[in-house]
């Protein structure tokens, strides 16, 4: 038996769990998380020139652009190196797909298929710390720091279920997209410990031959 090397793609709505898949993946297959919302947000606190300009955008309301995402992305790959990763936040268009695929070989596009209302009663009771995005574990406190949590504006029930149905029309198109590459595995459940067993085994059949 070997292991060889994976690179996938991750697509779930915020709460649907996909940054606690996401780590498990990483933990018992030694992959690297790359997550779009991870490096602006480190790359916003160090105060970079690409911190700089995602800012502008995300304060004028606006979407980093394509052109940004895409070399940060395809630079921090490179800097991985080879290894097995995980991109989350990643591609979210056709145009960055595409420009993925030019670069890199992708073996699976997992989807997390959670019921929006499940999605939307978590995230209305979710506690976030805000210089680093974190949804820590400890009620009250950030895990990392121990600095004090925040509750987001955005987090309201009726503004979460907007979002949801925007996100499913961004990213229905990059689904089908790599559907027709027969890449994609989607995972249905309510709670990560519903998802993860099934996806272990998709994993351990992917990545160990």
């Amino acid at each position: 038996m070997y292991t060889k090397i994976f690179r996938a793609v991750i697509i779930g709505a915020p709460g649907s769990g996909k940054g606690t898949i996401s780590e498990l993946i990483c933990k018992n297959h030694g992959c690297v998380h790359i997550s779009t919302g991870d490096i602006l947000r480190q790359n916003i606190i160090k105060n970079t020139e690409l911190g700089k300009k995602a800012k502008q955008y995300i304060a004028e309301g606006k979407l980093v652009p394509d052109a940004i995402v895409t070399k940060t992305m395809l630079a921090r790959i490179t800097e991985v190196g080879n290894r097995s990763y995980i991109l989350d936040g990643f591609p979210r268009n056709i145009a960055q797909a595409e420009a993925l695929s030019a670069r890199e070989q992708i073996d699976a596009v997992i989807t997390l298929d959670v019921p929006h209302s499940v999605i939307i009663d978590r995230v209305k009771n979710r506690w976030i710390h805000a210089p680093s995005g974190r949804n820590p574990k400890v009620p009250g406190k950030d895990d990392v720091t121990g600095e004090p949590l925040m509750q987001r504006k955005n987090d309201k029930p009726h503004v979460v279920a907007k979002r949801l149905e925007l996100l499913d029309e961004v990213m229905s198109p990059v689904i089908a997209w790599y559907e027709k590459q027969g890449l994609v595995a989607t995972f249905k459940g309510k709670k990560t410990k519903e998802i993860w067993p099934m996806m272990e085994l998709f994993l351990n059949d992917r990545i160990n031959a």
